[in-house]
């Protein structure tokens, strides 16, 4: 067989592959890569290769993201609570106070960045030019943080939550067992002077908890609208944070619950 031959051959049967991959994700979201050359019938450095061809993954709308193929563009199913419904809801108010929690991170640092729509505020006010090291299990944030420069991306995996676009599984809890970090930075959809700091979704739990222990900082991001509120899903009292960060949105009888409650509550400022 003639090499053009040959090579149109293997560029079609590659084509061929990555159709069947892009099926595959539309129909059962993110997959681990060994997972996906399995159901494909070829070795995960095989797949490995078809995904690193320049622009050919894009084309498909694909990537290779932390050991997981993913859609390029991930679209949350409808829920509940869904990343995209829920992603313009306040922007102003999470871009502020995600910009002055953002004041917190130094060179060097090791973060973990929680899940939600006020932490890619937070990755996007990180200065450009430090070098860190951001523990992520969000799909979103870690789109996010593999554009960025001098950073160290450590992506927890699992099972995928289309709703919140999060990753969860016991290895993942083992891996934050192990880390110590500098700052985490957590989001929450309720924030109680009582009742603490609750979300969601119940997946997210375990993994909030976790770096809340392994971290010499542990600061609350939340926008003005979430003070006062409680969702289902309990994951930590207020004392739990060395700081709780939120806009200038936040209603003053909230704020003085939260300051008679004895919580560290830093509000930034009017945005000029």
């Amino acid at each position: 067989m003639a090499v053009l031959e040959r090579q149109g051959l293997t560029s079609q049967r590659r084509g061929e592959r990555l159709a069947r991959l892009e099926a595959l994700l539309q129909e059962s979201g993110p997959a681990r890569l060994e997972e996906a050359a399995r159901q494909l019938g070829v070795s995960s450095m095989t797949l490995r290769r078809d995904l690193a061809r320049p622009g050919l993954a894009e084309s498909r709308g694909l990537a290779l993201l932390g050991g997981h193929v993913v859609p390029a563009r991930a679209s949350p199913r409808p829920g509940p609570y869904a990343l995209e419904r829920e992603q313009d809801q306040h922007a102003a108010a999470k871009r502020q106070a995600a910009q002055h929690a953002a004041r917190l991170v130094r060179e060097g640092d090791t973060l973990f960045i929680d899940c939600g729509t006020t932490t890619p505020h937070l990755v996007q006010a990180l200065p450009p030019g430090l070098a860190l090291t951001v523990v992520c299990y969000a799909l979103n944030i870690a789109t996010l943080l593999a554009r960025r420069p001098n950073t160290r991306l450590v992506l927890l995996g699992g099972l995928y939550h289309p709703g919140a676009t999060t990753f969860s599984s016991d290895e993942s809890l083992a891996s934050l067992r192990r880390l110590r970090l500098n700052t985490a930075f957590l989001s929450a959809a309720g924030v109680d002077a009582a009742q603490g700091a609750t979300c969601v979704h119940f997946n997210e739990v375990p993994v909030k908890q976790m770096a809340l222990a392994g971290a010499a900082q542990r600061v609350l991001v939340v926008d003005g609208s979430k003070l006062g509120q409680l969702r289902p899903a309990y994951f930590a009292p207020l004392s739990a944070f060395s700081r709780i960060v939120t806009d200038a949105s936040a209603p003053e009888a909230a704020q003085a619950a939260l300051r008679d409650a004895g919580c560290p509550l830093d509000v930034a400022p009017p945005a000029p």
